[in-house]
């Protein structure tokens, strides 16, 4: 089994990380440089949790508290949920689904080694799919299309 290995093998090497002690804005300018929604939060070099748009929104700008003063710490999801690299892709949505998280950190061997977005799950399905699509076609038109 696979797992999500060959997802995060598409992806950009590197998990984009933020101090603890860092503000929100620093949060914010960091997600718009790397083009991510979600950034895991760590202290002394260990994740402690994970801060997201939504987060944002909701516990910063909905709160009207101001970004440049407020520490990541005070608004991240401190219940980082990890799942493992051979974690079946399906199982990862699962557990998207019912803790209703965008984002997941991917550990191997106790080691942070990546993230999965659903925008990652979607795509990998929507491959997965086209690819049972083509089999399928190949096999009622009786042309194996690697030959064709």
């Amino acid at each position: 089994m696979e797992g999500l290995q060959p997802i995060l093998a598409n992806k950009e090497r590197g998990v984009r990380c933020i101090d603890v002690g860092d503000t929100v804005l620093d949060a914010v300018e960091a997600m718009c440089a790397h083009h991510v929604g979600a950034l895991i939060v760590i202290d002394d070099g260990a994740p402690v949790g994970i801060v997201s748009e939504r987060d944002v929104l909701i516990r910063v700008v909905l709160a009207r508290r101001d970004p440049a003063s407020t520490p990541v710490e005070t608004v991240m999801t401190p219940e980082l949920e990890c799942v493992e690299q051979d974690t079946d892709p399906h199982e990862a949505m699962a557990i998207m689904t019912r803790r209703r998280v965008r984002h997941l950190p991917v550990i191997d061997d106790g080691h942070l080694v990546g993230v999965v977005s659903i925008g990652d799950l979607i795509h990998w399905a929507s491959m997965q799919r086209d690819q049972e699509l083509r089999m399928l076609r190949a096999y009622v038109s009786g042309v194996d299309e690697r030959f064709a």
